[in-house]
């Protein structure tokens, strides 16, 4: 079954949070957007880079209602310390979801089976806890918070506008269209 659209998988982890540890489940999630960020494994390289870039749109997407979380195979007790050690992880306000147990990283396919880590896997659900949008990398390919930030708000003027969708390179405030019979040969 394809994954856009599928809902997100059930499941109960552990998360280091404001300095803190906490359960979060698939209940916790619903009712909002929710991004899933996907990453190999805490202490290296590109992963910090990108945990960083999404926490520098944090507090806009947090504007638009979306709440993120960073996923790794990790424990959130290698989290913590990874947040305690590293100054670019040290900036992140966003949950850190720790699945020791891969539930998370199989539910969403991004799991590497020999590696016990997850692939650079981003997805966003809706409120609904639909997903709306996915994107998986190879591990040595980072990604771009920017981009993401675009696709969210896109996702969210589909979901409020019936009839119309965002063609290419879509910005908030630009045209949007409506397809119909008039369009079709058109563009």
């Amino acid at each position: 079954m394809p994954i856009i659209n599928r809902s997100i998988p059930e499941f109960s982890v552990q998360a280091f949070h404001n300095g803190e540890f906490k359960t979060i489940t698939h209940e916790d999630v619903k009712g909002k957007w929710s991004i899933f960020l996907f990453y190999p494994a805490d202490f290296t390289f590109v992963c910090p880079t990108e945990l960083e870039d999404m926490a520098k749109h944090y507090d806009e997407l947090q504007t638009l209602g979306v709440e993120v979380y960073a996923v790794s195979c990790d424990t959130h007790f290698t989290h913590k310390a990874w947040h305690d050690h590293s100054p670019a992880i040290s900036s992140i306000k966003y949950p850190m979801l720790g699945d020791p147990t891969g539930v998370l990283a199989r539910g969403f396919d991004v799991m590497i089976e020999e590696e016990g880590l997850a692939y650079r896997g981003t997805f966003l659900a809706n409120p609904e806890g639909k997903i709306k949008v996915a994107e998986i990398h190879d591990n040595g390919i980072g990604r771009s918070a920017k981009d993401m930030l675009r696709k969210v708000k896109a996702a969210q003027y589909v979901a409020q506008h019936d009839g119309e969708v965002c063609p290419a390179a879509w910005e908030a405030g630009q045209e949007t269209l409506k397809p119909s019979l008039d369009l079709v040969g058109k563009i």
